[in-house]
């Protein structure tokens, strides 16, 4: 049994496209990227898990369990972070977790104060009078505070300062140790890089690729540095699979998807002073799905 998993899951709104014939299964205990830009259809598709709205077709199951049809347990046993929440202002932030911890029926509070701690969040604090980073706070421990068994984080770590980006990260990394299941939607690639297990690219509501991480950045394409012995001469690689290549100071710098062997025996042909093989950042990987789908 997967964690979650859907099935030609489609939503349309009105005549405008949300996501279509989306196909996921997330297995238990992984942390799962879920990327795309603005628009693409990560957070319909978190509404749909979380049956904030109705699919148009197909199905969603979490825990086995029908996402519509069983939604009220399977809340119980889910934290979600919303990319943008709205919390009830006049309160304060030790009132409203209290108020949240309500709806779980069972004791949360020693679990509170420690993430409270740990996040360096003000409890006395009035909600209305928080920086958008602190607000973000007061999510991440609604969301954790009854010791979920999956977590649903939409663009977790926008309005985090950096030290703060660190204790989220531990935060997950110890909730993922002890077998919490994550789904981190995000665009910011960096994060999912370093974080994430698995990755899935959705663009235009639609799935490009589900891969483990490491498959998606080593497998088929390099990043290539090459400096050349005499820096006037002028390099160019006539073989198939290069691109975005640039020179700066005298050192060439390109992406390649090709044949390893044939790249070595051509820039041994010019003379190489200087020659780098690197796994390229996700970032890179991502943008050429991206532009690869956009050409089809």
């Amino acid at each position: 049994m997967y964690v979650v998993e859907t099935e030609n899951l489609t939503k349309y709104y009105g005549r405008s496209r949300g996501i279509v014939d989306l196909n996921l299964q997330l297995r238990e205990g992984e942390v799962f990227g879920f990327i795309g830009p603005n628009g693409a259809g990560k957070t319909t598709t978190i509404r749909l898990l979380l049956n904030f709205i109705f699919p148009t077709r197909g199905r969603a199951r979490i825990f086995g369990m029908d996402c519509v049809e069983e939604s009220r347990e399977i809340k119980r046993q889910v934290g979600y972070l919303p990319g943008e929440a709205g919390y009830y202002g006049d309160m304060r932030v030790k009132d409203f977790l209290r108020y949240a911890e309500s709806f779980y029926g069972r004791g949360c509070r020693q679990r509170t104060r420690d993430l409270v701690e740990a996040l360096d969040l003000n409890p006395d604090a009035r909600i209305e009078d928080l920086s958008l980073g602190n607000k973000k706070k007061v999510g991440i421990v609604q969301a954790l505070l009854h010791s979920p068994r999956l977590l649903i984080l939409d663009e977790p770590t926008s309005g985090l300062d950096p030290l703060i980006q660190k204790r989220f990260f531990d935060l997950l990394t110890e909730e993922n140790r002890r077998g919490v299941t994550i789904f981190f939607s995000s665009h910011v690639l960096s994060d999912v890089q370093k974080f994430c297990h698995r990755v899935g690219i959705i663009k235009e509501g639609r799935l490009l690729r589900v891969d483990q991480i490491e498959a998606l950045r080593g497998q088929e394409f390099k990043r290539v540095t090459v400096t050349l012995r005499d820096p006037s001469e002028e390099l160019s690689v006539p073989l198939q699979g290069v691109r975005d290549f640039v020179r700066e100071n005298g050192t060439y710098r390109f992406l390649f998807n090709g044949d390893v062997d044939a790249l070595i025996k051509e820039l041994a042909r010019h003379g190489v002073a200087n020659l780098y093989l690197e796994e390229p950042a996700l970032e890179e990987v991502f943008m050429h799905y991206y532009e690869k789908e956009g050409e089809r």
